[in-house]
């Protein structure tokens, strides 16, 4: 099973810097989001493929002709909050209301119910569990914020595994469906979304697809982008993970999904033998297995 998701964010939405970290300083920066997700939804269109897009509240707020584009080309829409922030950086209460202000204007658009998830950076970490708990109040059936492998941002909640489970929590439930990773000298790397997609060679990327019976893969518009202005005061490293690769990512991503068909959240609920999967309780803010199939 190869799940296929989309980031719907501006090429600027980098988080944890200070020129980019928040909406009052992205009317600095030109927008490139159209003419990105054009050759997306085209791609998609010509490899007869379907995804699920998680898309910003700001830009449902600022573009919604782009959100109503995607939800009119038949893929699903999913929440990626409103304002980009770090979960893990906020508390509860702004969680709650930024989720609400995402799933209004999104739902407000496309006239059809909001119900998968995926936090900014994969910030869902150990001390903010309780947002699987804000996620079930707000009708959301589905979370992809879970990253095992090595992340700025995310990948610190070790009790998953690598395929989909589901959390109970006071008789309602959640189903996460985690990016999956390989293991290389004892550390879960990512393969097929992101920087991780731009930094490996596709013959590789290709044997690791075929080799994994679940596969999340992951991407940001920007990530095709190879012509999008350079962030200034980013730190070497973070000018890697930024842009590199980026010249080849999009012949690549047309190999990708030609060569593997891939289906949206709605369809992969569907092909999951749940009863098989693993069981987690969300008691008191602590995650217990329940059992393991």
């Amino acid at each position: 099973m190869n799940i296929l998701t989309f980031d719907i964010e501006e090429w600027f939405h980098i988080l944890n810097h200070p020129s980019t970290d928040n909406e009052s300083s992205w009317g600095d920066y030109e927008y490139r989001l159209k003419q990105n997700l054009d050759r997306i939804l085209t791609l998609l269109h010509d490899s007869n493929n379907v995804a699920t897009f998680f898309c910003l509240g700001w830009v449902a707020r600022r573009y919604p002709e782009i959100i109503q584009l995607i939800s009119s080309a038949g893929h699903e829409i999913g929440s990626h909050s409103n304002s980009h922030q770090l979960i893990y950086r906020h508390d509860r209460s702004f969680f709650k209301n930024d989720l609400e202000i995402s799933i209004k204007l999104l739902e407000d658009i496309t006239g059809d119910k909001v119900i998968s998830y995926r936090a900014p950076g994969f910030s869902l970490v150990e001390e903010t569990l309780w947002a699987f708990e804000e996620l079930i109040e707000q009708g959301v059936e589905y979370d992809c914020s879970i990253f095992l492998g090595n992340h700025s941002h995310g990948g610190r909640i070790k009790s998953f595994g690598l395929n989909p489970s589901v959390i109970n929590i006071d008789g309602n439930k959640i189903k996460e469906f985690p990016v999956n990773s390989f293991n290389f000298f004892n550390k879960e790397i990512p393969f097929s979304g992101g920087g991780y997609f731009r930094l490996l060679p596709y013959q590789v990327i290709k044997r690791l697809m075929r080799t994994s019976e679940y596969n999340m893969a992951y991407f940001h518009p920007r990530d095709f982008d190879e012509n999008q202005p350079i962030i200034k005061d980013l730190s070497y490293l973070r000018l890697f993970k930024s842009y590199y690769g980026l010249k080849n990512s999009f012949p690549k991503a047309i190999k990708f999904l030609n060569e593997f068909d891939f289906v949206n959240l709605s369809d992969a609920d569907k092909l999951v033998d749940w009863d098989k999967a693993q069981q987690f309780s969300l008691i008191n803010g602590n995650l217990q297995q329940v059992n393991y199939g």
